[in-house]
């Protein structure tokens, strides 16, 4: 492992490669620092191959939209005149003993008659009237800021990070909305959103996606090089959670991996290092974002094991309250270690505390059949206890 001393030795040396070529080159005839000096020239170096890396997604993203664009088109009468469309055959013939989830289907009633960009079709793609998922990203990385901080961190990295939630959480859900897409338009909850009901094409969410991207990347651009090279992750990560529902039985955790490592970042973009409190807050995230997300699942536990959709709601079934309550009291623990090593006050355990009442009713509310719109409003109460976390470290560092 890298020393920490040494990784802000090297971010030094790349600013000074940056801004001043002259002065590293004469450095380097000189014999000054050898090791550093190609360390920080390797890391620009990996800096430049990340701009190719984001191009090379940008244009498998146009690829695919492309690629895409035949399947999502509604199947018209003129294209095939003597042939009835295969979604009427799967829907209407009783022979018909399934339906594939990539097959073309038509605009449902009431949706227009070809997609069109507009205001109100983007602000419903990026949930803009709600920002519980933007809130439930932010926190861990405030967390991180102020524990790294000690106490109130600077304004400018707040800034960065707050705008930097908003961007990157509006982002993910375009990318899980496109990929979701064909699953979305057979299940009750999400058949409205603006791709699955065709009011919005493919291509205009990989403009919208786009604009995100590029935003986000602007803002990285902000912060030191370490943590502009761990900025990548962050967009595989959020990628990659969408095709989790598809592989693995707690995509949810996928998601906890996501949002977890913009706390990673934040700790980077304060300390230039990564240390111990920063991986506990790592995986308190992960813990945290498995038992909320596994209560937002409960939504739609039918219409995932009818589609054959992945989540952790349907793989702990009935005793989903054992393991909700398991991991909010693993969330507990990993915060209340985090703070341990960070030397916090008092005050940060008694609202951890606080949390583990709250959460253990909760996670006996579980026991019983949860209604869907009960199971939204009992995550969204968890933007309350991100809240609560954040006042107790200022508290704690403060008081």
């Amino acid at each position: 492992m890298v020393a920490p001393f040494r990784l802000e030795k090297s971010a030094q040396l790349v600013d000074i490669a940056i801004h001043s070529p002259a002065a590293t080159h004469t450095a380097a005839r000189n014999g000054k620092d050898g090791r550093a000096e190609s360390r920080a020239c390797t890391i620009i170096l990996i800096q430049k191959r990340l701009k190719s890396v984001y191009l090379v997604c940008l244009v498998y993203s146009v690829y695919l939209v492309y690629s895409a664009q035949d399947s999502d088109r509604p199947v018209l009468k003129r294209d095939r005149p003597d042939r009835p469309c295969l979604s009427s055959l799967t829907l209407s013939h009783p022979s018909a003993k399934f339906t594939r989830m990539t097959e073309s289907i038509s605009a449902p009633p009431g949706s227009p008659l070809s997609p069109r960009l507009s205001w109100s079709a983007v602000s419903r793609l990026i949930r803009l009237r709600n920002q519980t998922g933007t809130w439930l990203l932010m926190f861990p990385t405030l967390w991180s800021l102020v524990l790294a901080a000690h106490g109130m961190p600077p304004l400018r990295l707040l800034a960065i990070f707050v705008a930097g939630s908003f961007v990157m959480r509006s982002a993910g859900v375009v990318m899980n909305d496109f990929s979701d897409r064909s699953f979305d338009r057979h299940v009750a909850r999400t058949k409205v959103r603006p791709l699955a009901s065709g009011e919005l094409s493919t291509t205009h969410a990989l403009l919208v996606l786009g604009v995100f991207l590029l935003l986000a990347g602007m803002l990285v651009l902000l912060l030191d090089p370490f943590t502009i090279l761990l900025s990548p992750i962050a967009v595989l990560l959020a990628a990659i959670y969408p095709l989790a529902k598809r592989v693995i039985h707690i995509p949810q955790a996928m998601l906890g991996i996501a949002f977890g490592w913009g706390a990673v970042m934040a700790w980077s973009a304060s300390r230039g290092h990564i240390e111990a409190p920063a991986w506990c807050l790592f995986a308190a995230t992960v813990c945290w974002a498995i038992g909320y997300d596994t209560i937002y699942a409960l939504q739609d536990q039918e219409d995932d094991r009818r589609i054959g959709v992945k989540s952790s709601a349907l793989l702990f079934g009935s005793s989903a309250w054992i393991a909700v309550g398991a991991v909010f009291s693993a969330m507990l623990l990993l915060l209340g270690l985090a703070g341990w090593f960070a030397q916090i006050g008092w005050i940060y355990y008694v609202a951890l505390a606080a949390i583990g009442v709250w959460c253990l009713r909760q996670a006996l509310q579980l026991k019983a059949t949860v209604p869907a719109p009960v199971a939204f409003h009992m995550f969204q109460q968890h933007v309350w206890v991100g809240g609560t976390v954040f006042i107790g470290m200022i508290a704690g560092f403060l008081l």
